[in-house]
C-alpha cells in the first residue's frame, strides 16, 4: 500500500466511506421510509434480487416446485438495493437488518416472517420435508455445511469481491488477504467433494444450495473474470459438482429470478416470457450479479 492510513480516536461516518455503496450505507438501521411492500396471490411472498444470496431461495422454491410440490408456489418481487428498497418500512418489517432475501410465509393462521438466505432455506426445507434429513447424523452434516457457507460467504463477496472490483481504490494487501482465503474455501470443497458427490455426502441437499450460488458464481467468471485471477480450474472437483447444478432445472429456472432478464415471477408462466433463451442453457458464463 503506498499510503499508510492512521485510524482517528473517534471513527466517524463522510460520503467516502462507502465508495460505490455510499448512498445506502450507513451505520444505523431502520426504516427511512414509509413504504409498503407489493402483495400477491401465492402463499409465499419472497422480496429479493437475482445476487448470490437472493438466488438461493429462488432455487429453493423452483426446486420444490420441479419436485412436486405445487403448494410451494410464490411470488418473487425485485428489491433494487441501490435505489434502496430494503429501506422501506414495509421491508424492515420482514427483516430488520435490511439485507435480501426476506420472506413471508402466509400458509398458516398468522404470517410468518423468515430472513437470512440459510433461515429461508431451514424454514421450507423442514416445512416440506425436503434437501434436509429429517434426524442423525446426515442432517447434522447438512447443517455443518450450510454453516460453513453462511461463515465464509463474507469473505468471498465483503473481502475478496469488494477489494478486487468494488472499493473506490485497489490494494494489494486486501486484494492478496481475501484472494488466499477464497481459494483456500475453494480448496476446504474440493477436498470434500473428492470424496462425496455432494457436499454433505452422495445426497443433494440444501448445503449445495447455499454453496453453489457462491462458489459457482465465481466458477462461472463473477467479479469480471476472477476465475482467471484465481485459477479456480485446479480445482476439478468443485467444477464437476458445480457442473452438475447447473443442469438441475430447478437451478437453471431458479437463477434468473429477481434478475434483469426476469425481474418478478408470479407463476411458471413468467419463464416463458424470457427473450434470451439461452439463459435456460445449463451451462454458460454468467456475468457478476
Amino acid at each position: 500500500m503506498s499510503d499508510t492510513y492512521t485510524p482517528p480516536e473517534v471513527w466517524t461516518t463522510d460520503a467516502e466511506n462507502g465508495g460505490k455503496f455510499s448512498g445506502i450505507n450507513r451505520p444505523t438501521a431502520g426504516a427511512r421510509e414509509e413504504k409498503e411492500l407489493p402483495v400477491g396471490k401465492h402463499p409465499f411472498q419472497l422480496y429479493s434480487l437475482g445476487t448470490p444470496n437472493g438466488v438461493k431461495a429462488t432455487i429453493m422454491f423452483e426446486e420444490l416446485l420441479e419436485a412436486g410440490h405445487p403448494e410451494a408456489e410464490y411470488d418473487a418481487w425485485m428489491i433494487k438495493i441501490f435505489e434502496g428498497d430494503q429501506f422501506g418500512s414495509g421491508f424492515v418489517d420482514i427483516n430488520p437488518n435490511s439485507k435480501i432475501p426476506a420472506l413471508v410465509d402466509r400458509t398458516g393462521v398468522e404470517p410468518v416472517r423468515v430472513f437470512e438466505s440459510g433461515s429461508i432455506l431451514v424454514h421450507l426445507a423442514e416445512k416440506y420435508d425436503f434437501l434436509l434429513p429429517a434426524a442423525g447424523r446426515g442432517r447434522t452434516e447438512v447443517f455443518n455445511w450450510l454453516m460453513w457457507q453462511m461463515g465464509s460467504a463474507p469473505f468471498i463477496g465483503g473481502g475478496f469481491g469488494h477489494f478486487y472490483v468494488y472499493a473506490p481504490e485497489r490494494y494489494k494487501y486486501p486484494i492478496d488477504r481475501y484472494a488466499m482465503e477464497t481459494k483456500r474455501l475453494f480448496s476446504v470443497a474440493d477436498n470434500q467433494l473428492g470424496e462425496t458427490e455432494y457436499l454433505a455426502g452422495s445426497e443433494y441437499s440444501i448445503a449445495d444450495i447455499a454453496a453453489y450460488t457462491w462458489l459457482g458464481n465465481l466458477y462461472h467468471g463473477a467479479y469480471n473474470g476472477a476465475d482467471k485471477f484465481l485459477q479456480l480450474h485446479e480445482f476439478e472437483n468443485v467444477g464437476r459438482w458445480v457442473k452438475a447444478i447447473d443442469a438441475r432445472p430447478g437451478v437453471i429456472r431458479g437463477r434468473l429470478v429477481n434478475t434483469q432478464a426476469m425481474p418478478e415471477r408470479h407463476s411458471a408462466a413468467d419463464f416463458d416470457k424470457v427473450e434470451d433463451r439461452s439463459l435456460f442453457e445449463p451451462v454458460r458464463k454468467r456475468a457478476d450479479v
